[in-house]
C-alpha cells in the first residue's frame, strides 16, 4: 500500500490523509525509501532531509488525528528547488559559493507550504544559480530526465521536473526566469505553472533576474498546480514586486470547461520554431480543446521573436550586476558554462540593456492586444524533446540549433509579459520522450488557465503515463 500511495495526485492522496486512511508517516517512509532506491540513477535531489521530513510527517498525523486538518497539502511529501532558503537546512542554489550555507530563515512561500502542512523532503538539484537549461551541474553532478537518463530533464529547475516525474515527491517548487518551470515539466512529462509575475513572493528565493524572475509549483495535475497555488500565492509586504489583490480559490474554477472561452494561436514564431513532431502533436491538443467547445482564432504577435534576445540580455546584465563581487573575487568557484555568461553580462553597455527593455514593452503590448480577441493563447511548451545530456545541437528543420538556446525560446516571451504560463503534456515523440502544450493568459488570470489546462488534462490520458523507473 505505501508504494501505491506514491503514484496518487495530491488531491487523491489528501482526501486519504483526511479521513485517516493513510498515515502522513507512512507516505513519507515510501518517498524517502523511493529516493533511496531511485534518484542514485537521477541525482534529483541534493540534499535529503529524512530526519525533518520524519518529525513534520509525525506532527502531521497529530494534527489531523486530533481533528486539526489544514487542507490538501497536509502531510503530504515536497521538494523545493536549492534556491528556496529553508531555515536549518543548507541552501547552495545549485553552486560551489553556497556550499555548506545555511539560512536562518525560510523563504516566505517555504514558510507559507510549512504553514499548510507539506513535508519537505529535501532540495533538488538545478543548475547553477539557476543560469541554464540543462541541470549539468558541475558541483553538485548531472541531473537525468525521469523517462530516459541519457537525456536532460530541463532546467534550471531540472530536478525538480525529474522528481516529480519519477514519484520521489507529489510537488516541488521551482523558479522561472526564461522557462525553467515549465521546461523541466514539459520534458518530464508533468505539469508545470509559472504564476503571473508577482502573484508569488520571491522573498527568500535566490534571485537571478529580479524583473523575469517567478516561482512557482511542478506538479502532476493541474488540479494539483492548482492546490499548491492556493497557498503560496498572496501579497508580500517584504517583496517590492508583489501584487496585492484577493486570491480567488483557484481549484473551485477548474471544472468550468472551455465552452464558449476562445483559443489563441500564434501565426509567427511559435509553430515555426518547434520541429514537426512537436508541432502535430501541439495541434492536435489545440483540436482537442476545440472539440471540448473552445473557438480557436489565430492572433499575430509580429516581434515575438526579438523577444528570446532581448530576454537573455535582460538576464545576463541583471545576473552580472547580483554576482559581480564574486566574479570579481571567486571566479574559478563558478562551472565552466555559467562564468563565462556572467562576464557577457557585464559586457552590455546601458543602452543595449534599454533597447533590451524597449523590445519588452513592445512585445507587452502586442500580447495585450492578441489577448483582446482571445482568452488564453496556446502553443508549444518546448521545441523539442529532451535532448541528450551531450547534445550541444540538435536539427530543427534542417537547421543545426544550440541547445541551450533552443530551450527558453519558446517559454522566455511570458516571462518579459509577466503573463501566467502553463505546460500540460500532450503526448510523446517517437523516442518516447514527452512534449508539452503551453497555455498563456492575462495576467492574474491564472485560474483560466489552469481551467482550461484541467480541461485539456481531463479529456486526454497523457497525465496518466509514468516512466518506468
Amino acid at each position: 500500500m505505501s508504494a501505491e500511495l506514491l503514484d496518487l495526485s495530491i488531491a487523491e492522496l489528501a482526501t486519504l490523509l483526511r479521513d485517516r486512511k493513510a498515515s502522513p508517516v507512512e507516505v513519507t517512509h515510501a518517498a524517502l525509501d523511493r529516493i533511496a532506491k531511485v534518484d542514485a540513477r537521477l541525482n534529483s535531489f541534493i540534499t535529503v532531509t529524512a530526519e525533518g521530513a520524519l518529525a513534520a510527517a509525525r506532527r502531521a498525523e497529530e494534527e489531523i488525528g486530533a481533528g486539526r486538518w489544514r487542507g490538501p497539502l497536509h502531510g503530504v511529501p515536497i521538494g523545493l528547488k536549492d534556491l528556496f532558503d529553508t531555515a536549518g537546512v543548507v541552501t547552495t542554489n545549485g553552486s560551489r559559493i553556497f556550499k555548506g550555507v545555511v539560512p536562518a530563515v525560510d523563504a516566505v512561500v517555504t514558510t507559507r507550504l510549512k504553514q499548510a502542512g507539506a513535508v519537505v523532503v529535501g532540495k533538488n538539484n538545478m543548475h547553477e544559480f539557476a543560469f541554464g537549461s540543462t541541470t549539468n551541474n558541475p558541483h553538485h553532478g548531472t541531473c537525468r530526465n525521469a523517462w530516459n537518463p541519457d537525456h536532460i530533464p530541463g532546467g534550471s529547475s531540472g530536478g525538480s521536473g525529474a522528481a516529480v516525474a519519477a514519484r520521489l515527491c507529489f510537488m516541488s517548487m521551482g523558479s522561472d526566469t526564461g522557462g525553467s518551470i515549465r521546461s523541466p515539466a514539459c520534458l518530464n512529462g508533468i505539469v508545470g505553472h509559472k504564476p503571473t509575475y508577482g502573484l508569488v513572493s520571491r522573498r527568500g528565493v535566490f534571485p537571478l533576474s529580479w524583473s523575469l524572475d517567478h516561482a512557482g509549483p511542478l506538479a502532476r495535475t493541474v488540479r494539483d498546480a492548482a492546490l499548491t497555488l492556493q497557498v503560496i500565492a498572496g501579497h508580500d509586504p517584504g517583496d517590492p514586486a508583489s501584487a496585492s489583490l484577493a486570491i480567488p480559490d483557484y481549484a473551485a474554477g477548474l471544472e468550468g470547461g472551455v465552452r464558449g472561452l476562445r483559443v489563441g494561436v500564434p501565426r509567427e514564431y511559435f509553430f515555426e520554431r518547434a520541429t514537426e513532431e512537436v508541432e502535430s502533436h501541439v495541434r492536435a491538443a489545440i483540436r482537442t480543446l476545440e472539440g471540448l467547445g473552445a473557438t480557436i482564432v489565430e492572433v499575430s504577435l509580429p516581434h515575438v521573436e526579438l523577444a528570446a534576445t532581448a530576454g537573455m540580455a535582460i538576464i545576463s546584465v541583471e545576473a552580472a550586476d547580483i554576482h559581480r563581487e564574486w566574479i570579481r573575487t571567486r571566479p574559478d568557484d563558478y562551472g565552466a558554462d555559467v562564468r563565462p555568461r556572467l562576464q557577457a553580462g557585464a559586457l552590455f553597455s546601458g543602452v543595449e540593456y534599454t533597447r533590451a527593455q524597449r523590445i519588452r514593452a513592445l512585445v507587452q503590448q502586442e500580447f495585450r492586444e492578441a489577448m483582446t480577441r482571445a482568452d488564453v493563447l496556446a502553443m508549444p511548451n518546448n521545441a523539442i524533446p529532451a535532448p541528450r545530456i551531450d547534445q550541444t545541437t540538435i536539427p530543427v528543420r534542417g537547421k543545426d540549433v544550440w541547445v541551450m538556446a533552443l530551450m527558453p525560446s519558446l517559454t522566455i516571451p511570458h516571462n518579459l509579459t509577466g503573463a501566467p504560463a502553463l505546460t500540460v503534456p500532450c503526448g510523446f515523440a517517437a523516442s518516447g520522450l514527452p512534449v508539452g502544450l503551453q497555455i498563456v493568459g492575462r495576467p492574474f488570470e491564472d485560474a483560466t488557465v489552469l481551467r482550461v489546462g484541467h480541461a485539456y488534462e481531463q479529456a486526454t490520458e497523457w497525465h496518466r503515463h509514468r516512466p518506468a523507473m
